[in-house]
């Protein structure tokens, strides 16, 4: 490692195993028992779109029932005017249950193989797999999975006139930026999911927008998530980053929200390594710029008259710059 680069907060690019958690809300009901082994696809629970509680009508026993268990009517019991939904038992008050129930339901189905490792009625699954990952900063949207496609390169921005039909069950990587437009288009067309490096304020109030609208709708919509690399200020992709999600092309991956990272279907993909001195701006006048690692430089003096320690980076062959230590990060 060069001299001094180990004061330079390190950000790895693959993590693994993964264990992704997916959240339950009172009235979901699990598909799936601890210590299951599942595949890509399959139903992890039933869930409710539109929860609601609801009061049973008829009696239960005490010792019955429990929270979190399901309770349906008991068959033969004769149709009263309002029929009792069923839905997860949630808690007994004045003799009477309640239970989590709704109209509308969808499957959460695995977005990539796995052990399930807990499985809490009203919590959440926690998927285990020795994939490996890609850590980002937020995903938007719901777990998702499909083929990974390079539409631009990670410092341009994605046009909606460039998405078509072509992408439809891939997750398509878009560079530095996207608009509402285009997420509009690829959800419409069937893309998947989309990989960005930073997603505006405006984009993500839609993306939220569109999620509500989607789960009020009787049929509701396809699984579709964003996952955003970098948070909200415009920047390219690193380019470690880049190289490994290029490498990936054609691959099946996956998108989860907890942590929020992109899954790597193949635990045994070969995957480029980055250089050790490439260091990345990620605040100050500078973010998103990479140079490489030259030294340190000392106490430095910056705007405001501020004194920091900083390190000199050579951005694409200038004279090296101070940089101070905190606005870098290195990539291993």
């Amino acid at each position: 490692m060069p001299t001094g680069l180990e004061l330079v907060r390190a950000r790895p690019i693959l993590v693994g195993p993964v264990e992704a958690t997916f959240p339950l809300r009172p009235g979901d009901r699990p598909l799936v028992a601890l210590g299951e082994a599942v595949v890509r696809g399959a139903p992890l629970a039933d869930r409710v779109r539109d929860p609601r509680t609801e009061v049973v009508t008829g009696r239960i026993e005490p010792g019955a029932a429990e929270p979190g268990a399901y309770w349906a009517p008991p068959p033969g019991r004769r149709r009263a005017a309002v029929e009792t939904a069923r839905g997860e038992l949630l808690f007994r008050s004045g003799g009477r249950w309640r239970i989590g129930t709704g109209e509308h339901h969808e499957l959460l189905e695995a977005p990539f193989p796995g052990i399930v490792r807990e499985v809490r009625p009203g919590i959440g699954i926690r998927l285990h797999s020795p994939a490996k990952g890609i850590l980002g900063r937020e995903v938007l949207g719901r777990p998702t999975s499909g083929r990974l496609e390079v539409l631009a390169p990670r410092d341009r921005e994605v046009r909606a006139s460039e998405i078509d039909v072509g992408g439809a069950g891939a997750i398509l990587v878009v560079g530095a930026h996207i608009d509402a437009e285009a997420i509009t288009r690829a959800r419409a067309v069937g893309v998947r999911g989309i990989v960005v490096a930073a997603l505006g304020v405006k984009e993500r109030r839609d993306v939220l927008a569109s999620e509500k609208r989607g789960q009020a709708a009787v049929h509701g919509l396809p699984p579709f998530a964003i996952f955003v690399l970098d948070g909200a200020v415009r920047r390219p992709i690193a380019s470690p980053v880049m190289a490994v999600l290029e490498h990936l092309a054609g691959r099946a991956v996956a998108i989860v929200a907890n942590p929020p990272c992109l899954v790597i279907d193949d635990p045994d993909a070969e995957l480029p390594p980055p250089e050790p001195d490439i260091v990345r701006v990620v605040a100050g006048p500078l973010v998103g710029a990479e140079g490489r690692w030259v030294g340190l430089a000392g106490p430095s003096r910056f705007a405001g008259g501020v004194v920091l320690e900083a390190g000199l980076v050579r951005f694409a062959g200038r004279p090296p710059v101070a940089v101070p230590l905190g606005d870098l990060e290195r990539f291993v």
